[in-house]
């Protein structure tokens, strides 16, 4: 694997919802591509095709492209775009049936983390789903650890993003407070802020060393140790 991230290109009929859900994005991963191409070429509502297909050629850093869009119209135009492209880059495209925020965000941890397209891609249509619950754990591989968020952000935004990429390391399941690792809108959801108590546990025998990686995550105050 390169070091090139799959970028997003976020293609909304409203300019504002665009760039809103980039900025989200890349709030959560910095390293990623995140380009927002909403409004109609003279203002207003609408899309533009000449803009979301500058945008697909200036998202790829090799690793491919994933496009998300908020209507029917926004994924014909994506999608007209993407034909204009050499056939080589427009094999490195894909476009997902996901909510554009939900899955901007999701899919930018995912690529953070330097998982492939189709990842990606999976991650941000997975992200309006609801978690299923889990289900009755064998005992023999359980093991927890609770502790309590010391730092000001708790899990969300940045902190949830660099718990989630830490997770996402491990073949292991995690869970917090029940939901899985992996999953920032799982996380996000949560909604636990500072002096928090939560549990990390793993219901697999092998995932006793992501447990402790990810409690020691917490305990540091979300400093994770250069690598």
């Amino acid at each position: 694997m390169t070091g090139a991230r799959v970028g997003l290109v976020l293609v909304s009929h409203s300019s504002f919802v665009a760039r809103g859900a980039a900025d989200m994005a890349a709030q959560v991963a910095g390293e990623v591509r995140v380009l927002p191409v909403g409004g109609a070429a003279g203002g207003g509502l609408g899309t533009d095709f000449d803009s979301v297909l500058v945008a697909l050629r200036a998202a790829d850093a090799g690793a491919g492209v994933l496009v998300l869009a908020d209507l029917g119209s926004a994924v014909m135009t994506a999608e007209t775009a993407i034909e204009q492209l050499p056939e080589d880059d427009a094999a490195r495209v894909a476009v997902a049936d996901a909510p554009i925020v939900e899955g901007a965000v999701a899919a930018a941890v995912a690529a953070q983390t330097g998982a492939d397209l189709g990842a990606v891609r999976t991650a941000a249509e997975g992200a309006g789903k609801r978690p299923r619950p889990a289900s009755a754990p064998p005992e023999s591989g359980h093991y927890a650890r609770t502790m309590t968020l010391v730092n000001d952000d708790g899990l969300h935004a940045r902190p949830a993003a660099e718990f989630v990429k830490l997770a996402a390391t491990f073949p292991a399941r995690v869970t917090v407070n029940g939901r899985d690792a992996r999953s920032l809108l799982a996380i996000l959801s949560l909604g636990l802020t500072k002096g928090t108590t939560i549990e990390i546990a793993t219901e697999e025998p092998g995932g006793r060393a992501a447990v402790d990686a990810l409690a020691a995550l917490v305990t540091s105050g979300f400093e994770r140790p250069a690598e």
